[in-house]
């Protein structure tokens, strides 16, 4: 009789299941993605038209030049941050970074994000981690790779999440922020790395046009602590920078700093995780003036938006062209040399990056130090 009654629900799950699929809209052409980029841009052009006049009317003073340069000083400072959390995610994992060329080699990976499809600073980072070329010890098997290269996005969106929390009750926001730092919990976290490497892997095999495998779930060491707390460091000097914006246009007082970090940190994560343009070109912007628009003046709040978006860019061209610079030098060249090996993976990159069956093994812990 039992049997009977769990067949009889597995049919029933099974019709639903089609049913559901028989329902759903019809996809968009081109994807989501194409789409989500051309609301944001839509947005953020349709409030500059409507804004422009007052935007022209927006002059910064010497000192307002000043929070500027100081803002891209900070950008390019966050970048290196970011490249050292990356290194604190590796050791982590029980690997051994090779501290400054691992750091290097991350500076240099991280202007692919601006590519088309928004997913080649990753490619590059898969490919140069299994071959080498990362400022690893040793190469990485593919799957333990892909982890990483998976892992690293998820920490930085949650520490994100957790300074969003500074913001108060915000309707509930600031407690949602909360909730992801249970994710993190080993017992919850490896499924739900199982789900994003296979998703990952279908995403960048499409991408590279060769088969990319996750492996079989990993045993993680326990709760990132130290890769969290390097990745919200990275996003504390991140928001430094767009303070420095703040400032410029002298803004700092009309709302109290931690909600400027609320309104940046969910702005910023809605920019890594929404499939839309590059680097979140236009999402970040788009999702900032619905957060903040209601509370101060339209024009000098885009005037903010901008600005941050070019000392950003500035600082990550800025940490690419020291990387690249560091690995000319005589004595960064040599066997396996990090920043200087970087995989060039970018539309047209060949190669398999297929992973080894059974290569998501245990992985050791380790004490460590976007």
């Amino acid at each position: 009789m039992i049997h009977a009654m769990k067949g009889t629900l597995r049919s029933l799950r099974g019709l639903l299941r089609e049913r559901w699929r028989a329902r759903r809209l019809p996809s968009l052409p081109g994807g989501l993605r194409p789409w989500i980029t051309l609301a944001s841009f839509g947005f953020v052009l349709s409030a500059l038209f409507s804004h422009g006049r007052q935007l022209v009317q927006l002059g910064l003073d010497p000192q307002g030049w000043l929070w500027l340069l100081l803002g891209v000083g900070l950008s390019l400072l966050s970048v290196v941050a970011n490249g050292v959390a990356w290194s604190i995610l590796l050791r982590w994992l029980g690997e051994r970074p090779r501290g400054a060329e691992a750091v290097a080699h991350f500076m240099l990976t991280n202007l692919r994000k601006f590519l088309p499809g928004g997913i080649w600073h990753l490619a590059a980072r898969l490919q140069d981690l299994r071959r080498g070329n990362a400022g690893l010890e040793a190469p990485l098997e593919g799957s333990r790779a892909l982890l990483a290269v998976v892992l690293e996005p998820l920490l930085a969106a949650t520490a994100a999440l957790a300074l969003a929390a500074s913001g108060g009750w915000q309707g509930g926001l600031g407690l949602l922020g909360l909730l992801p730092l249970g994710l993190l919990l080993p017992r919850w976290l490896s499924p739900l790395l199982e789900k994003l490497e296979r998703r990952k892997a279908r995403e960048l095999g499409r991408q590279l046009e060769a088969p990319v495998e996750a492996g079989q779930p990993a045993v993680l060491p326990g709760y990132p602590w130290q890769p969290l707390l390097a990745e919200a460091a990275f996003l504390l000097l991140r928001f430094a920078g767009f303070a420095c914006c703040v400032w410029a246009f002298d803004l700092q007082l009309t709302i109290g700093w931690p909600v400027w970090l609320a309104a940046f940190a969910q702005a910023w994560t809605v920019g890594l995780v929404v499939p839309g343009a590059p680097g979140g070109l236009g999402v970040f912007e788009a999702v900032l003036l619905l957060r903040l628009g209601g509370l101060l003046p339209a024009a000098p709040l885009l005037a903010v938006a901008l600005s941050y978006r070019l000392i950003a860019t500035l600082g990550d061209l800025l940490a690419a062209g020291l990387a690249d610079l560091d690995s000319r030098r005589p004595s960064a060249a040599g066997p396996g040399s990090g920043a200087g090996a970087a995989s060039a993976a970018g539309p047209g990159a060949g190669g398999s990056v297929e992973a080894s069956p059974g290569a998501g093994g245990p992985v050791a812990a380790g004490n460590p130090s976007q």
